[in-house]
């Protein structure tokens, strides 16, 4: 008999507390990988905060993730599959990229099923995005986002089936920004239709990041291992 796998839905935290979203691994996307290592500097994805926290502290966060990648590239999911979302915003693609067409399409459908919410997807590939709105409608309830991958050159105009962009610029620039650290859900420039076509935010995060989610996940496994000796410690005197 056949598993029934279910859809991992995380229940975000930080900038994205009070919002929840379906996402992928970022760890084995090929593109993924592909981008992270490219050295170019002014490529976002070397900066990925993402590869940062899967790598790190969120560890724990993959197995789930990876679940969604393959559920997503295995085949069009059917009725039964899509979960139902019971919120008024969602997000796709929290962590992760667009793997396949086949995974856009199941990003569509999960939209398509759940009218009463608002959906944005976060993406990089305009050429799977392409492709797959040839075939198939977009759903009136999503919103595209072109997560544009050059920091410093904000592109204003979304490309051909798109809504809007999302752009990074160094800290201390003078462009103008929007995304300035508020919580999305306060925010909401990025889950509404009439809103702007321009997301502009500074990078926030660095190779040098890695080291101090290193120590951040170091520290929590040592306070862990301390808490667990304490209790041995405790049941010990009483044995004694």
């Amino acid at each position: 008999m056949t598993q029934f796998k279910t859809i991992h839905i995380s229940t975000m935290s930080g900038k994205l507390q009070g919002l929840r979203a379906i996402s992928t691994n970022t760890l084995t996307n090929p593109f993924c990988i592909k981008q992270n290592a490219s050295g170019v500097a002014d490529n976002i994805c070397t900066k990925c905060y993402s590869v940062n926290m899967l790598s790190t502290f969120r560890k724990n966060t993959a197995p789930a993730l990876q679940r969604n990648s393959d559920l997503f590239t295995d085949h069009l999911l059917t009725d039964r599959e899509v979960p139902f979302i019971n919120e008024r915003i969602f997000r796709f693609s929290a962590h992760g990229e667009l793997i396949s067409e086949m995974h856009a399409e199941n990003l569509f459908k999960i939209a398509s099923l759940n009218t009463g919410c608002t959906f944005s997807l976060w993406t990089k590939r305009k050429d799977i995005i392409k492709k797959v709105l040839k075939r198939i409608a977009k759903p009136d309830n999503l919103i595209l986002i072109y997560s544009n991958p050059t920091i410093d050159k904000v592109l204003t105009t979304p490309p051909e089936g798109f809504q809007r962009t999302f752009n990074n610029v160094s800290k201390g620039s003078d462009v103008v920004q929007n995304c300035t650290g508020q919580r999305c859900i306060d925010c909401q420039l990025c889950y509404k239709h009439e809103t702007t076509n321009t997301i502009v935010e500074a990078v926030k995060w660095t190779r040098l990041s890695n080291s101090w989610a290193l120590l951040v996940s170091s520290l929590v496994a040592l306070s862990v291992w301390l808490f667990s000796l304490m209790f041995w410690y405790k049941g010990l005197k009483m044995i004694n």
